[in-house]
């Protein structure tokens, strides 16, 4: 049976996900989200707030891929400790690099660890491109509210007191949209950032072990595992 560390990243990310939830339903639940998503003529919010759901599928994908490469590798360390080499790992980006470490002509597996270890970033470099472009998406919607609220002000011709409340009607729609779209782009991208973080420690920590597994392995185990 794999140990529970290797289990443990999805369970993380699920009692993330559910946080994450639950932080929206009370937002919701309190009209907060709605009123951010109505108030914003602009619909950044909504665009926004539809990047970051399919970040977080993506984030959810790449936790339960990198908990399956996880087991396979404890099934491996479990194989040596019962003191059996004939596993072959066959699936996955464990088994791709098992397959080159066999192939190489020489014994130093540092160019496959680093190939390995960027293999699996760059899984995660998608997440952390989307956690910027949130972030900049927020920062136009700024741009754009500020533009909506001084649009009215250069429309005006003379000084007149009744147009006063109209006036500042119009500018605080556009104050809105900054304040919101600001609001939206940092959480949703504080939010992708801390998810991915979650991964790539888990991913840090299977590179790791596996640089000891195979720095430690004796050269007849390694000899019989390359040949399975």
């Amino acid at each position: 049976m794999p140990s529970r560390i290797d289990t443990s990243l999805i369970y993380r990310a699920l009692i993330l996900t559910g946080l994450v939830l639950f932080g929206f339903y009370l937002a919701a639940d309190r009209g907060l989200v709605s009123l951010a998503l109505n108030s914003d003529r602009s619909y950044i919010s909504w665009v926004i707030l539809g990047v970051y759901t399919l970040a977080s599928c993506h984030w959810l994908w790449s936790s339960l891929h990198l908990t399956r490469e996880r087991q396979r590798f404890s099934e491996l360390e479990e194989a040596r400790l019962r003191g059996d080499p004939n596993v072959a790992m066959e699936d996955g980006l464990l088994g791709e690099f098992f397959t080159r470490l066999g192939a190489k002509s020489d014994d130093n597996p540092d160019a496959l660890l680093t190939a390995f270890g960027d293999e699996l970033a760059n899984r995660h470099a998608i997440g952390h491109f989307v956690s910027d472009v949130l972030l900049k998406l927020g920062l136009l919607g700024t741009v754009v509210g500020f533009i909506l609220m001084l649009l009215p002000v250069g429309e005006i011709e003379d000084f007149d007191p009744s147009m006063m409340q109209q006036l500042l009607s119009a500018m605080s729609g556009g104050m809105a949209v900054a304040l919101y779209t600001t609001i939206a782009g940092l959480v949703t991208s504080t939010l992708l950032k801390l998810q991915y973080h979650v991964v790539d420690t888990s991913a840090a920590d299977l590179v790791t072990r596996l640089q000891v597994f195979v720095d430690s392995k004796p050269q007849e185990d390694r000899d019989t595992l390359d040949a399975s």
